[in-house]
């Protein structure tokens, strides 16, 4: 690899016209996000996939072999970052992910396996973070902080320690803590929590937040007195302006499912916050989402739109994020000395990349990868993690009370629209021959253990995803943990799709009155296709499409079903352990009391 000193050497020949430059783009308006400006006429010159000069003309870099670009009538655009993302909420290998994403702009990401750690621990995230290293972009990897998020409320497939932490934070492409989801924690400085972070800081990283609570009183102050640096988990303007009243990044998500710009985005277009510690980021993005909608081009289309200027909308895609990691040194804007990752843009308003420069190569032109990906292999280990004591039957999926009643009070898990947060609901719920009936818009749901074959089933019930018909849905995508989740309104559909996930090794299925309808396989750790991102794309749409002929109404109901299980967030969730009141870290009984 080029030392630092020799390309340093060479950018200056560049810049003075001493040496040729490999590419030069001409005449594009210049999105110099560092001063806030857009700079007409510009050309820049590209000598070893770094930019070495910026100005109004670098013909003294051209020669006969120098490729030129005209990019006149052309926005000149830094690479966009997503600075918090989970690769395998988008179901795809981290080769895959970048094949979906890199067309749409998306040029650096700050990724933070979690999902294949409470699967595979330590191990898992080696293998995400080396096949990281392998990509033509640049991915930087934030070791997962709370494996399990809630030790005294779930079970993981593995866990990650404070000396796990240690030893990763050596490794070349980690950046930092990952999102510190255990806030309870923190807030009563447990040991383990505390140990992490100062291993952390003591190796000079960024420590992610992740304060799930909407309360802001001594708890959320607890949370930043112990270094916790950004968080991505408001949904208020109110949440905005604590965060960074108190220091923090506020990372502003917008996902296939998360959609938390318009609530905070007033704390800059109507308060007049300095937006500088303002980050857009995903979290989590579908894979039809990426291959269909975009990645971070689509947020930065979204903000623009809720009223934030372009440039703004840009910093908080780019220069903002390289600043916070410490990057800016690299990539975050188009300067002298930065890799350069430049987009080709005509119209900010409706935000596409024409053109996608990574690391100074054409990577992708009008949605089109444009440059080979690597060929990755996976171990066998990582395809077999679906273990079932024995298969399930329609008695697994019954809910019985003994109570000789005739209508019951439950405890019940309300989901909201596009928001990661669920209610606690109390529902009088009727029962026949002792077994609990289901009324109109109530559904159950079951958590199955799969990672040490326990043989438990935990039983509860959901409102809110408007299932009308007699079906069973089933996945091993279930934050945090990723047991085995199935919701349904049929015993029998149940039983045939948690089977069903059992024989393919995982992934999601939709089962309709007998008949599987929809099916994605994921059998990398249940959670990740090994095929391209388009196939993907294609499969999983038809979950999508289930969820719908079986009458859910919901925006991306797969990616709501997977939150059923998530523990660190309010109000109320399922584990391994019971029906969990996450306000409070309890277990509570689905069936309450008799009915008044």
């Amino acid at each position: 690899m080029t030392s630092e000193l020799s390309l340093r050497r060479t950018l200056i020949d560049v810049a003075m016209g001493r040496k040729p430059a490999d590419l030069v783009l001409r005449k594009g308006t210049w999105a110099c996000v560092q001063s806030g400006e857009f700079v007409p006429d510009t050309d820049i010159a590209i000598k070893d996939g770094h930019v070495a000069y910026v100005g109004p003309d670098a013909s003294h870099t051209i020669t006969k072999d120098t490729r030129v670009i005209n990019a006149e009538g052309k926005y000149l655009v830094p690479g966009l970052l997503d600075g918090h993302t989970h690769v395998e909420s988008g179901m795809l290998t981290v080769t895959e992910f970048v094949r979906a994403v890199l067309p749409h702009g998306t040029t650096g990401m700050f990724i933070d396996p979690h999902e294949i750690a409470n699967v595979f621990g330590l191990k898992g995230v080696r293998l995400m973070a080396d096949e990281a290293a392998r990509q033509p972009v640049h991915i930087w990897v934030q070791v997962p902080s709370c494996v399990p998020s809630s030790p005294e409320l779930e079970t993981p497939g593995a866990e990650i320690t404070p000396e796990d932490v240690g030893e990763a934070m050596q490794w070349d492409n980690v950046i930092g803590l990952g999102e510190m989801m255990n806030y309870r924690g923190v807030a009563a400085a447990d040991p383990k929590m505390l140990a992490e972070m100062e291993t952390t800081r003591s190796a000079g990283k960024i420590i992610g937040g992740h304060y799930a609570s909407t309360d802001l009183g001594p708890a959320f102050h607890a949370y930043a007195a112990a270094g916790c640096e950004d968080d991505h988990e408001g949904t208020r303007l109110e949440d905005a302006l604590a965060r960074v009243r108190q220091g923090m990044r506020a990372m502003l998500r917008y996902s296939s499912a998360w959609h938390d710009v318009a609530a905070q985005i007033p704390a800059i277009t109507k308060l007049g916050m300095d937006p500088r510690h303002f980050i857009l980021c995903t979290d989590d993005s579908h894979a039809g989402t990426l291959v269909n909608d975009g990645h971070m081009d689509r947020v930065v289309r979204y903000a623009i739109a809720q009223g934030l200027p372009p440039m703004v909308a840009l910093q908080m895609a780019t220069i903002n994020t390289a600043e916070y990691f410490g990057v800016s040194r690299q990539v975050g804007m188009i300067a002298p000395g930065r890799w350069a990752d430049i987009l080709l843009v005509d119209d900010l308003k409706n935000f596409r990349a024409e053109l996608v420069l990574a690391c100074g190569r054409v990577a992708a032109g009008h949605g089109t990868l444009l440059i080979d990906l690597p060929k990755v292999e996976y171990p066998e280990w990582a395809t077999q993690s679906v273990h079932l004591k024995q298969a399930l039957t329609v008695d697994d999926f019954r809910l019985r009370t003994t109570l000789k009643v005739e209508h019951v009070k439950c405890n019940v898990i309300g989901v909201i629209e596009n928001q990661a947060p669920t209610k606690h609901l109390q529902m009088t719920v009727p029962v026949k021959d002792g077994e609990i009936q289901l009324p109109p818009g109530l559904a159950k749901v079951a958590l199955i253990e799969r990672h040490h074959k326990t043989g438990i089933v935990q039983l509860g019930l959901v409102s809110g995803f408007g299932l009308t018909e007699a079906c069973g849905i089933a996945s091993t995508v279930a934050h945090d943990c990723h047991h085995m989740l199935v919701v349904g309104t049929n015993e029998t559909d149940m039983a045939l799709a948690a089977n069903k996930l059992a024989e393919t090794g995982g992934g999601q299925v939709v089962v309709k009155k007998g008949k599987v309808i929809g099916l994605v396989e994921l059998t990398i750790g249940g959670l990740m296709s090994t095929e391209k991102a388009e196939k993907v794309a294609e499969k999983a749409n038809t979950i999508l499409e289930g969820f719908r002929v079986c009458g859910s109404a919901l925006n991306n109901p797969n990616m709501t079903l997977s939150l059923l299980a998530l523990v660190a967030i309010p109000e109320m969730r399922i584990s391994d352990k019971g029906l969990v009141d996450a306000v409070h870290s309890t277990i509570r009984p689905v069936i309450e009391d008799p009915a008044e």
